[in-house]
């Protein structure tokens, strides 16, 4: 089975309507949602999940949702564009694949990039759906 990493983002509000999208539209590859929560914005939730990549999705993918992967010593999820920005920034400015990544600074966050640069978002575990 080959599997990928998803995240999509969502509010509390939302929640039960994001969960039902994404068990409509995907194979989950391990039958687990982790809803993780921003510590520094409890109105902003991040479901967290791996699909089964072989077979084809079913349904609209939910809104807010972007490929990522994991980094499992220190839960750390990220982009490659925000991985390439965080090595880049350690080193001067230039990318490089063999850079040692300081992993234990994005400890339990999510690393994404948007307009302004790199955006690191705290997470803690709000919620574990089994499917």
């Amino acid at each position: 089975m080959n599997t990928q990493l998803l995240i999509t983002f969502t509010k509390p509000s939302k929640i039960k309507q994001v969960i039902e999208e994404i068990k409509n539209c995907y194979t989950l590859a391990f039958g687990k949602i982790y809803v993780l929560e921003n510590v520094n914005n409890s109105n902003e939730l991040i479901c967290s999940y791996n699909i089964d990549s072989d077979v084809q999705i079913k349904g609209e993918i939910p809104f807010n949702t972007i490929s990522v992967h994991r980094k499992k010593e220190t839960n750390t999820i990220y982009t490659i564009n925000a991985l390439n920005y965080v090595i880049s920034l350690f080193n001067d400015g230039k990318p490089d694949k063999n850079f040692p990544m300081p992993w234990d600074k994005y400890k339990n966050c999510i690393l994404v990039t948007n307009q302004d640069g790199l955006k690191k978002i705290e997470t803690k575990i709000n919620l574990v759906i089994t499917i």
